[in-house]
């Protein structure tokens, strides 16, 4: 299928050049994101007669673009998660982390499918090299530090936090002492008004 890229993609093209292109990549990415439509010989007029004021446009866009990744650019973030002592997690980091850590931080609005991660979700402890795709060929690279929120003997094997077991159980028994100890008083002040309607 032929296209009018509306926008620079990789290796297919420039803004105004025509591509030959797969139809299901045209029909499910190319035309609902809006890089490209159909190269019929009225969208090939059309296209001519408007290409200056795209141009415009598609330079807005990757203006727009580059200033969020001038905003993140070389970010270091740090995300604080509950592991193992070999360093693993009792859970994952994946994009919208990600993407809520370096909002957080740099005040932006990445999105977590703007958050590239080819290998994965991350499993363990350690520091990390993310790319950001901005749209329109722009990128930007963050350091993300996965770190252990506590010691692993603070954590149980299921991943719960030991202190937060032991205040519960703590809590449970107070509240166990507390009825015991006013069910002794009632029994105590039942024999005493006993004692005294007997004298």
């Amino acid at each position: 299928m032929n296209v009018i890229l509306l926008e620079k993609i990789g290796k297919l093209g420039e803004i105004g050049d025509t591509a030959n292109v797969k139809a299901g990549y045209a029909r499910n990415f190319l035309f609902p994101q809006g890089k490209a439509i159909p190269a019929t010989k009225e969208n090939l007029d059309q296209f001519d007669q408007r290409r200056s004021e795209l141009l415009a446009a598609h330079d807005a866009r990757v203006a727009g673009a580059q200033a969020r990744a001038d905003k993140v650019k070389d970010l270091a973030i740090s995300i604080e998660v509950n592991a193992s002592d070999e360093g693993k997690l009792f859970g994952s980091v994946g994009t919208r982390d990600i993407a809520d850590a370096v909002n957080a931080k740099a005040g932006s609005d990445i999105s977590k499918s703007e958050v590239l991660m080819p290998h994965g979700v991350i499993r363990e402890l350690g520091d990390y090299e993310v790319i950001l795709d901005l749209n329109h060929e722009v990128t930007a690279t963050v350091q993300v530090a996965v770190v252990g929120l506590r010691s692993a003997a603070d954590v149980s094997a299921d991943g719960s936090i030991i202190e937060d077991i032991e205040e519960e159980e703590t809590a449970g028994a107070e509240v166990e002492d507390a009825e015991v100890g006013a069910d002794v008083a009632d029994a105590e002040s039942a024999a005493d008004d006993r004692v005294e309607e007997e004298n």
